[in-house]
């Protein structure tokens, strides 16, 4: 009866990696993880960086916790971001968000994989910000390229879990959403520099804004 209860009283953690794959939250802390917002301070230099860039790590805490198993932001603060930087992978990412919110999937520590509220008005005014088409598309891609927009919408109800399967080849992105496709071999260009190639290794980095959002069963495979 005893162990039953303890059973019973452990949170629910994520369901074990699949295979060849590894979990990078652990559904208890925020091991493995830190603050960081790259575009907060960029022109920053010297003692003036490192002091922003502590300031970050130690406010991270103050907006992100864990509960029920799930890395949980109300929408602000700094970006949860990996210790680990990762090159060629295949990610897999669950999340439920609200309406209004905004967020997003860095990869290699480079913006973005776009998390909508699809409910959003179009604005013509703004034509190249179209919430209405749905998540998983390169939002900072050059708008009109290949992979900016998703091929579908693909979003699930609020309330409900949206799982991600994003594989990333040198600067090459492909992406499910909820088992739909969404980006097709999109080349991902380099948003700090695109005279640049995309970096070889980087952080993956779960942006906030704007409303709350919600993770689990965040696992990697390299490729």
């Amino acid at each position: 009866m005893r162990l039953l209860l303890c059973l019973l009283s452990l949170p629910l953690f994520a369901d074990a990696p699949p295979e060849g794959f590894r979990s990078l939250f652990n559904g208890k802390d925020l091991s493995g993880w830190y603050g960081l917002n790259p575009h907060q301070g960029p022109k920053l230099t010297g003692e003036k960086k490192a002091a922003d860039l502590a300031k970050q790590r130690a406010d991270f805490p103050q907006h992100w916790r864990v509960e029920n198993g799930e890395l949980v932001n109300a929408g602000t603060g700094p970006y949860a971001t990996t210790d680990e930087s990762f090159g060629d992978i295949e990610l897999r990412i669950e999340y439920k968000t609200v309406a209004k919110a905004d967020s997003g999937i860095y990869l290699r520590g480079a913006p973005q994989v776009q998390i909508w509220d699809l409910h959003q008005v179009f604005d013509p005014k703004k034509p190249d910000r179209k919430p209405h088409l749905g998540s998983g598309g390169l939002f900072n891609n050059t708008p009109g390229s290949p992979g900016r927009d998703p091929l579908v919408i693909a979003d699930k109800p609020f309330g409900e879990w949206n799982t991600f399967r994003i594989v990333q080849q040198g600067d090459v992105t492909t992406i499910w959403l909820n088992g739909k496709l969404v980006v097709d071999h999109a080349k991902m260009e380099s948003y700090w520099d695109r005279t640049q190639p995309l970096p070889a290794k980087g952080p993956i980095m779960l942006q906030t804004h704007g409303g709350e959002i919600r993770w689990r069963k965040i696992v990697v495979r390299s490729l």
